[in-house]
């Protein structure tokens, strides 16, 4: 993570969101819509990369169409802070591929995971798997009932 975030121009902000629209589109199609060479577009994609702006290229996909319905966000609370137990922590769940997202915060929870699943049994699997290997003070789960705003953009 960079101290001091890089200078971004317009034409570097014009790059980034047609990129968040759709990174899959043609370099060429890329350089015209944000009124560049292919070249010129194509060195400036290469230092947003090298500075770490772009991370690489993903797709959204949509858990619901793939079987995965059920969203739930899980607040957990844990009494150990210690590095040894953050490491095993973070091995655990990173280990179950329905934990999508996972965050430490501040505040009343320690960390915020983002887990889907295809049923509430399913949600139960991945729950039942974190506290019979973890040692956590308190877990409580919001039950998604509706994605209103997902994945957005990045303001640019």
């Amino acid at each position: 993570m960079n101290d001091e975030a890089p200078k971004l121009d317009e034409i570097d902000r014009r790059i980034l969101r047609a990129l968040q629209r759709d990174a899959s589109q043609p370099q060429r199609a890329l350089a015209e819509a944000v009124g560049l060479s292919q070249n010129a577009c194509w060195r400036r994609l290469n230092r947003l990369q090298a500075e770490g702006v772009i991370k690489g290229q993903t797709i959204r996909l949509d858990a619901a169409e793939l079987g995965l319905p059920l969203t739930v966000f899980m607040m957990i609370r844990t009494r150990n802070h210690s590095r040894p137990w953050l490491e095993t922590f973070r091995r655990e769940v990173l280990a179950i591929p329905q934990v999508i997202d996972m965050y430490r915060i501040a505040g009343e929870y320690d960390y915020i995971l983002k887990v889907v699943a295809a049923d509430m049994n399913g949600f139960d699997q991945v729950y039942q798997r974190l506290i019979a290997r973890l040692e956590l003070e308190n877990v409580t789960s919001l039950i998604t009932m509706e994605s209103i705003a997902a994945g957005r953009d990045i303001p640019i």
